[in-house]
C-alpha cells in the first residue's frame, strides 16, 4: 500500500546535507507505487510535532536538483532530542497522530549522533504504539564521529576546507614572520573527536610544512609541553601554525574553552580555545600571534566541497529510500571502505542500536607519540575523502541559490503544546 514519507534534517548542518535531500526526493519518484508525497519537516523533528510539513511536490524539479549545490539546511534544522518513550510518551503519541493524519509510513531522519538516537527511538513506535513505520536514519556530521560507517557525509568537505585554509593561512604567516606574526592558531570544530583538526595535516606537501602542532580532544593538554613546542618550532622555522579542536581538555577533564551555557542536547557550549591559546602564547612566550575560528565557515563551504563527499551524501539518500521500501526499520545506510590500496566504497545497512549514542574517536594508531600530530596511517585514511571538486553554479561571481517555495500542507490536528 502506498504511503507518504517524512524527511527531516537535524543538528548542525553541512555543505552537502541538501544533496542528500535532493537525492532522496528524486529517488522516491522512481518508486511511485510505494511512496506518495515526501513531506519535509520544518526545522527537523519539530516539523512533525508541530505538524509543519513542507510539501516537496510543490517544488519544481529544477529547484529540487539545485539542492545538490546548496549548503545549510534547506528545510530548517533543530537540536531537539526526544526523551525515551517511557519518559515522555506524549511526544511519540503526537508523532503517531501526525503520521496517521497525513498517511506517513516512512520516516527519514538526516543527522548525527543525537539524531541517530532520536531515529532509533522513533523506529520503535511500530512495536510499542502499534503504528507501522519504516524509520531510516541517514548519516550526516562534519564531526565524523558516527560508529560503523567509514566516514560521515559532510566531513570530507569540511576537511577539504580546513586543509585548504591551513595551507593558505600558513603561507600568509610565513611571508610576514620575519617582522610580524610568529604564531597563527586556527580553531576548528570537534567536541570529543579530533577528526576535523586531524584533517589540517593534509595541507602539508613536505615534512616541515604547517600545521606544526595539532591539538586533539583525545590528548590531554599539557601547557608546559605545548609552550616548549611552540618556542622550538618558531626557533627552527621562524613561525608556527597551530590547529586546535574546540574540545581540547586539561588534566582535570575540563574544556579549555568551556562556557556556562548548554545547547538543546545538553552539551556544554564551546568556542574560544584559539584566543585562550593566543593569550597563553602572548603572556608566556611574548610572541606576536593571530588566531581565527572557522566556526560555521568550515561546515557551510559548498564552494570548495569534496566531490567524494558529495557522492557519499547522495548515495546514503538513495539507499535510505531503497531500504525503506524493502520494509527495513531502525537502520542507517553506512559507507564501507574497500580493502584494496585504490580507494573504493559501497553502502550497506547497519542497525541503529549499534550506532546511536556511540562516539567514534581517533584511534591511537592515528595519533603521533608526542600527541601533537597525526600519523601517516591517519593521513592515508583522510586523503581520499577530500579528493575531487564539485563546484556549484555561479551567478555574478557568487554561488547561485534557488529559493524554495516551502509550501506547508494544511494542518488537520490541534496545535502541539510541548
Amino acid at each position: 500500500m502506498k504511503k507518504n514519507a517524512f524527511y527531516a534534517q537535524s543538528g548542525g548542518v553541512t555543505s552537502v546535507i541538501n544533496a542528500t535531500a535532493a537525492a532522496l526526493i528524486l529517488e522516491t519518484k522512481k518508486h511511485k507505487s510505494k511512496i506518495g508525497k515526501v513531506f519535509a519537516g520544518k526545522n527537523g523533528i519539530l516539523g512533525a510535532l508541530r505538524e509543519e510539513l513542507i510539501d516537496t511536490s510543490k517544488e519544481s524539479l529544477s529547484a529540487i536538483k539545485s539542492l545538490k549545490n546548496r549548503p545549510g539546511g534547506a528545510f530548517g534544522s533543530c537540536r531537539v532530542k526526544l526523551k525515551s518513550l517511557d519518559e515522555n510518551k506524549k511526544e511519540y503519541q503526537r508523532l503517531v497522530e501526525v503520521f496517521k493524519a497525513h498517511d506517513i509510513g516512512y520516516f527519514f531522519y538526516n543527522g548525527g549522533n543525537d539524531s541517530a538516537d532520536t531515529a532509533h527511538k522513533v523506529s520503535q513506535i511500530s512495536k510499542k504504539l502499534g503504528y507501522p513505520i519504516s524509520c531510516i536514519a541517514i548519516p550526516k556530521t562534519v564531526d565524523n564521529d558516527l560508529a560503523i560507517t567509514d566516514c560521515c557525509p559532510g566531513f570530507g568537505s569540511a576537511a577539504k576546507y580546513i586543509a585548504t585554509s591551513t595551507l593558505e593561512a600558513s603561507l600568509d604567516v610565513a611571508s610576514m614572520s620575519a617582522t610580524s606574526t610568529k604564531v597563527f592558531i586556527l580553531e576548528v570544530m570537534g567536541r570529543n573527536a579530533g577528526w576535523m583538526a586531524a584533517s589540517s595535516a593534509l595541507a602539508r606537501s613536505k615534512k616541515n610544512d604547517a600545521p606544526h602542532i595539532i591539538l586533539l580532544p583525545e590528548v590531554i593538554f599539557n601547557q608546559k609541553k605545548f609552550l616548549n613546542r611552540v618556542k622550538k618550532i618558531v626557533e627552527l622555522h621562524g613561525y608556527c601554525v597551530v590547529v586546535s579542536s574546540e574540545g581540547v581538555k586539561n588534566n582535570k577533564g575540563k574544556f579549555l574553552a568551556e562556557s556556562e551555557s548548554k545547547d538543546a542536547f545538553g552539551h556544554v557550549q564551546l568556542g574560544g580555545v584559539a584566543p585562550y591559546l593566543g593569550s597563553l602564547i602572548s603572556n608566556k612566550l611574548k610572541l606576536k600571534n593571530h588566531w581565527a575560528v572557522s566556526d560555521y565557515l568550515q561546515r557551510s563551504a559548498r564552494h570548495i566541497a569534496s566531490k567524494t563527499d558529495l557522492l557519499h551524501a547522495e548515495a546514503v539518500g538513495i539507499h535510505a529510500v531503497r531500504y525503506a521500501i524493502k520494509g527495513m526499520n531502525g537502520v542507517m545506510p553506512v559507507i564501507i571502505r574497500g580493502k584494496s590500496p585504490k580507494y573504493s566504497w559501497k553502502i550497506k545497512p547497519a542497525p541503529l542500536s549499534k550506532i546511536a549514542n556511540v562516539e567514534k574517536k581517533l584511534p591511537k594508531s592515528f595519533i603521533s607519540k608526542n600527541g601533537f600530530d597525526v600519523t601517516n596511517k591517519c593521513i592515508d585514511y583522510l586523503k581520499p575523502l577530500i579528493v575531487g571538486e564539485a563546484y556549484p553554479k555561479y551567478r555574478v561571481g557568487v554561488p547561485s541559490v534557488i529559493e524554495l517555495k516551502l509550501i506547508e500542507v494544511r494542518k488537520k490536528l490541534t496545535p502541539w503544546i510541548s
